[in-house]
């Protein structure tokens, strides 16, 4: 299947209120786990490749053009999604080798400097008929506008979608980037009136420590796109851990990798049901 645009996944979600998981392609083992956890649930799919993940490989031609292909072998709705760019010439090169959505994090930038650059992206990006997801707003530490503390403005977010013409904004609701314990309390509240003020979908970053409920609750709520990385990270390391101790005279990385796999296929798509069925 021809890889799927953003805004329309997200659009055709947001009208039946449902969630989109959107998670985080490292090694090429991610790309075919997210993949078929999409092709068991039938549901689509958000393939993340970050500017980290990108610097970790080199470039980011090798694990895009990877997981493209995989995406492209499979019947199911996949978006290649570019997460957390704050380089544009990152952005163009994406576009360039047929991601179908970006996300440029503007966030570090002087607010009017954010607004004009990402206008400035969400025009080229139109114009190539790929979708743009962004945020506005920086408070500084590596979780920036995601830090456990901080809160968007509703009204500002609405301004920041008109003036930018973007097709997705993260917003900052509780949630914060790298959390290994699933702890963080979302403002439902908060999320309910960016919903009913901003016209595009809503997205929350650093969902990995939100619990289940609370997941289910973000959605019912208002959010759309549901960010997922450092979770399935884990459920990768542990089950890698678990494989090696069971067969501590292992060398085959095949092994050990395909365990790792398969923990993120079957969390995948318990994830893309949960959000889903919200």
């Amino acid at each position: 299947m021809t890889l799927v645009n953003l805004a329309d996944v997200l659009s055709d979600a947001s009208r039946g209120s449902r969630g989109v998981g959107a998670f985080n392609v490292i090694q090429i083992e991610h790309a075919e786990a997210l993949v078929a956890a999409a092709e068991e649930t039938g549901l689509p799919v958000v393939l993340q490749i970050s500017e980290n993940a990108a610097r970790y490989h080199g470039a980011l031609a090798p694990i895009a053009l990877a997981t493209k292909a995989i995406a492209q072998a499979s019947a199911a709705q996949c978006v290649l999604h570019l997460d957390h760019a704050e380089s544009e010439t990152l952005v163009d090169e994406a576009v360039s080798l047929g991601f179908t959505s970006v996300m440029f994090d503007g966030s570090k930038l002087e607010d009017a400097t954010n607004r004009s650059t990402t206008r400035g992206v969400v025009q080229r990006c139109h114009d190539a008929g790929v979708s743009v997801e962004a945020e506005l707003g920086e408070i500084g530490g590596k979780d920036g506008v995601h830090a456990p503390g901080v809160r968007t403005d509703p009204a500002d977010a609405a301004a920041f979608a008109a003036d930018t013409g973007v097709d997705a904004l993260a917003v900052a609701v509780g949630s914060s980037h790298a959390m290994t314990s699933r702890t963080a309390t979302l403002d439902l509240e908060l999320i309910a009136r960016i919903h009913d003020l901003v016209p595009v979908p809503l997205v929350l970053h650093g969902s990995s420590g939100v619990a289940d409920d609370a997941l289910v609750a973000a959605v019912r709520s208002g959010m759309t796109k549901v960010n997922i990385a450092t979770h399935l990270n884990s459920a990768f390391t542990t089950a890698v851990r678990d494989y090696l101790a069971e067969h501590p005279s292992v060398v085959d990385t095949r092994k050990y990798l395909g365990a790792g796999r398969g923990a993120v296929q079957t969390e995948t798509a318990r994830l893309l049901r949960l959000l889903a069925g919200a």
